[in-house]
């Protein structure tokens, strides 16, 4: 499974990676997380607000930090 997390680097990014991390260990899964930074990617992914996340190719949020809880709901 792939998780990527969309945004240029900020607070709020690296909370949403490390959140996806501990919700991925939680539930035993074995992912990767890839980390882009670069606006016109991060565009081209349709979000416009950062930070973002997708999982598989699928942007899942959009312009905020979900709880750790609500990550592994969209993992399942």
């Amino acid at each position: 499974m792939k998780i990527t997390v969309y945004g240029p680097g900020c607070t709020n990014c690296v909370t949403l990676a490390d959140h996806a991390q501990a919700a991925a260990k939680e539930l035993g899964l074995d992912v990767e997380i890839e980390k882009v930074e670069d606006f016109a990617e991060i565009a081209k992914a349709g979000i416009m607000n950062t930070p973002g996340l997708a999982i598989d190719g699928q942007v899942k949020v959009k312009g905020r930090v979900p709880s750790i809880e609500k990550i592994k709901e969209l993992l399942k």
